[in-house]
């Protein structure tokens, strides 16, 4: 057979393919159109992703019409028309109706689904088609009419926006119901959809039942899911411009294949494609063990997982199991009741024998790691305690990043105990049930008392007794001091007026009248502290800055420490050091480090700080073997932090603060890489609306100075936004911005505008994640970077874009202005620092760098 005869076979097969899939597939319905299940036929997305069809289950002739992954063979369906109403045969279509909706037909031509809207009647050129995110739209005068992301079925699917605050009735319905087998597509026990009821989580219902939920949303993850998978990324709660808001869930890597399901058996779960195993992997189950159902172990009651993997139940401290006999066999659903009631609920005094003994105040027990119970509200106030206690019937509280103070009034439901991460729970008891001892009665206490007082005069005695034998001790020891500082001392009133005393006199710290006038936090001892450190010895040394050195320390209790001491041949002093305790005690933000306290003696300054086991960003990010540990998801997430923490200092803080010094090497990173912004030494305060200021003394790090900084002495919040960007390019790329000065590019900046200019900004990022990285959210986070790094910054955005920018792709972002390294300032800068500012001419810059 000659080759003509091969070519000519060839042509013709693919022709009749092409034909082929040309009459069984089509890409748009219309009035007079038809898909018939006789013939076979779909309705196809254009890119040939999604397929629209009828199907069944084995030898069933029940047929049901669906939508499933055209390019993915078999199952799964993730939406179904007339999942109540199957069609008996093969006679089946879908097709426009006359009154412009899309309609499913069985072989008598009887209406067995409909989108049943309702359509101009002079607009009835309607059609129907599939998107290529699994999406079907019915439109009228390019107008979607109607759409089944609006109406699912039991699969979620990634770009569905899920509204949040209404119930499922007035939220157009947006709940996922389960099938009632795997064979069988009709409505079955179990429901998935937002809570109505409270603050944002997911949760499945079995009826009216509730059977799991995720916890509250934070603005970042689901706080009660207690795994690592990817609910904690991809979720983003957004507004619609209505008053509105919903839930919407963008892969990280855009090309994943992934969709959420609610299972017949009663189990949420995600999928997602391994195009190597040709399969989907379960990556994500809920409840994924028994201490995820729904309050498993009842009211007042935490459910821990034990290494068997069994659920445990355990009364919190102050309850007692309601029904013991039922406990003590293992069936836990009666919870457990208070042991003594609260203060509201008890007299004001109570009888001992013929003595009259008052009752104390409510107090509250701290449970670390908890999954925060259900049916909490939020309440607009930073005395999270206090709102509590005034309330009689309040019987927990919690203050959640992300969320703020959080109250639960009357039974606390659905609690777990985790090993690690959780937050802590606040759980209101009466005085006597927070006694370590256990002890119930007043009678114990007395009991107690007297007996010390007996010791203490024979005490007394022994020491006047023997009081020629006894040595001379020290009045205060510095290692008995250690031993007895589990609660560490806090100023008095004294040391507080003289510290007061020594730290006034700076402008920056005296606004707002004396909200900054004195530390609020412990003064520690010196002696213990250098105890701690082993007498500030090499080994323990951290690493040295500006400031001084740092070192790592363990307090008696085993809780680790950063010791930040004042070197005195340091460039900085005093000054920073009173700017940095003073200010730094009164931030509190998951992304700022927390100081613990000070201590002061003579000319020793030491600042106390938490420990970060990871040290700081720049020993990861700029050392070849570490920076592997750095993958996509993880850099993403320190740069959200820190411009999380930055925009709490901007805008959130109570008074407007600039950090002046934003850079790698002061952005620790704690036990779970999470980023923490250190270091306020130069930081400076703003009051009132005050939003620019010049300096004479220009403070920073070069490489990461604003031009108008380093150049002019003029600094805003638009400072720290440049600092920002250049730390989310050396994020971004692995490099220091520094590591330019003998190259082509005089710095990263100008290396990164050369590679976007010529549309090759991939090639920016660091090569050990670049095949890694969601093409387009690289690209986005290079655009941001770029846009913070202009010259000109009245064109810079505000943190609060930038975190805006980060998180929504929905955001349209503004071309950057190529950066120009040169002294000139544009006149619109000028403008954007002079209104209102009186800038004196005789300008002193000085540059202080090394840090």
């Amino acid at each position: 057979m000659s080759i003509s005869v091969y070519v000519f076979l060839f042509c013709f097969i693919a022709l009749h393919n092409l034909f082929s899939f040309a009459a069984s597939s089509k890409i748009r319905i219309t009035r007079g159109v038809m898909i018939r299940d006789k013939e076979l036929e779909t309705l196809v997305s254009e890119e040939l992703n999604f397929a629209m069809g009828f199907f069944s289950f084995g030898n069933s002739s029940s047929r049901y019409v669906g939508i499933w992954y055209h390019n993915i063979p078999g199952p799964p369906v993730i939406w179904v028309a007339n999942r109540d109403k199957p069609i008996n045969g093969t006679g089946g279509s879908i097709t426009v109706a006359n009154d412009g909706n899309l309609v499913v037909l069985d072989g008598a031509m009887n209406h067995v689904w409909s989108t049943n809207v309702s359509i101009d009647s002079s607009k009835k050129n309607s059609s129907a088609s599939l998107r290529e995110d699994g999406n079907l739209v019915l439109s009228s005068e390019k107008k979607d009419v109607w759409q089944s992301f609006e109406n699912p079925t039991d699969t979620y699917m990634p770009g569905m926006r899920v509204p949040v605050g209404a119930s499922p009735e007035k939220s157009g319905g947006y709940l996922f119901t389960s099938w009632k087998s795997s064979t069988d597509p009709s409505k079955g026990n179990y429901t998935m959809g937002v809570d109505p009821e409270g603050l944002p989580q997911i949760v499945v219902w079995e009826g009216d039942e509730r059977r799991w939920r995720t916890g509250y949303w934070d603005g970042r993850m689901f706080q009660g899911v207690s795994i690592t998978g990817n609910y904690l990324y991809g979720f983003t709660l957004n507004g619609d411009g209505k008053g509105g808001r919903y839930f919407i869930y963008n892969p990280l890597n855009g090309t994943d294949k992934v969709r959420f399901q609610m299972g017949w058996d009663g189990y949420e779960r995600e999928f997602r494609w391994n195009d190597d195993e040709k399969q989907w992997n379960e990556i994500q189950k809920g409840p994924s063990h028994e201490c995820e159902v729904y309050n498993k172990c009842g009211n007042f009651a935490a459910c821990d997982v034990s290494p068997s993997g069994l659920p445990v139940c355990t009364c919190i401290q102050g309850f007692e199991p309601k029904h013991r006999d039922q406990w003590d066999k293992g069936n836990w659903s009666g919870g457990c009741t208070r042991m003594t009631p609260l203060k509201a609920q008890r007299k004001n005094v109570t009888s001992v024998g013929t003595t009259q003994v008052s009752v104390g105040d409510d107090g509250f027990l701290d449970r670390r790691s908890m999954k925060l119970p259900d049916f909490a509200r939020v309440v607009g106030t930073n005395a999270c305690e206090k709102e509590c206690l005034n309330d009689e019937s309040c019987t927990a509280y919690a203050n959640v990043n992300g969320i703020g103070c959080m109250v639960w009034n009357g039974d606390l439901v659905d609690i777990q105990q985790y090993e690690s991460g959780g937050n802590t729970l606040h759980i209101r008891l009466a005085d006597s049930d927070l006694d370590d001892g256990g002890k119930k009665n007043m009678i114990v206490i007395i009991s107690a008392i007297v007996a010390g007082f007996i010791c203490l005069g024979i005490f007394v005695w022994l020491v006047w007794r023997f009081k020629g034998k006894l040595k001379v001790l020290p009045s205060v020891s510095p290692a008995s001091c250690c031993k007895n500082s589990d609660v560490l001392p806090v100023f008095d009133g004294s040391k507080s007026r003289d510290m007061s005393a020594e730290f006034s006199g700076s402008a920056d710290l005296s606004l707002e009248g004396s909200q900054l006038s004195g530390p609020e936090f412990p003064l520690f001892n010196f002696s213990c502290i250098s105890i701690a450190t082993n007498n500030f010895s090499e080994e323990n040394k951290l690493g040295k800055g500006g400031f001084g050195p740092v070192y790592k320390g363990k307090l008696p209790g085993g809780e680790q420490i950063a010791v930040k001491r004042l070197s005195r041949p340091s460039g900085q002093g005093l000054e920073e050091f009173r700017n940095e305790m003073m200010l730094i005690a009164k931030l509190q933000h998951r992304n700022l480090v927390r100081l613990m306290g000070c201590s002061i003696q003579g000319e020793e300054k030491l600042l106390v700080y938490e420990y970060m086991p990871n040290k700081s960003l720049d020993c990861f990010l700029f050392d070849p073997i570490k920076q592997t540990q750095l993958d996509w998801t993880r850099r993403f997430e320190i740069i959200e932090g820190i411009a999380r923490g930055l925009l709490y200092l901007h805008r959130d803080s109570r008074l407007r603060i600039i950090h002046r010094d934003l850079k790698a090497s002061n952005v620790l990173l704690d036990e779970n890489m999470n980023p923490k912004i250190s270091d306020f030494g130069l930081a400076r305060i703003f009051g009132g609306n005050q939003n620019e200021a010049n300096t004479n003394r220009v403070v920073g790090t070069y490489g990461y100075m604003a031009p108008e900084y380093a150049m002019e002495g003029l600094f805003s919040v638009k400072s720290d936004v440049y600092s920002f960007g250049v730390l989310l390019l050396e994020i971004l790329s692995g490099r220091r911005n520094t590591s330019f000065r003998h190259s082509d590019d005089s710095s990263l900046i100008g290396y990164a505008w050369h590679l976007w200019n010529e549309q090759r900004a991939m090639e920016l990022v660091d090569p050990c994640i670049r095949n890694s990285s969601p093409k387009n959210k690289a690209l986005r986070c290079i655009h941001i970077g770029m846009l913070c790094v202009q010259d000109s910054a009245a064109q810079r955005p505000n943190m609060s874009a930038v975190v805006l920018m980060l998180e929504s792709e929905a955001t349209t972002l503004p071309m950057p202005t190529q950066p120009l390294i040169t002294s000139m300032r544009r006149s619109e800068d000028r403008q954007f620092y002079m209104d209102g500012l009186d800038v004196s001419n005789d300008l002193t810059v000085t540059m202080v760098v090394g840090r």
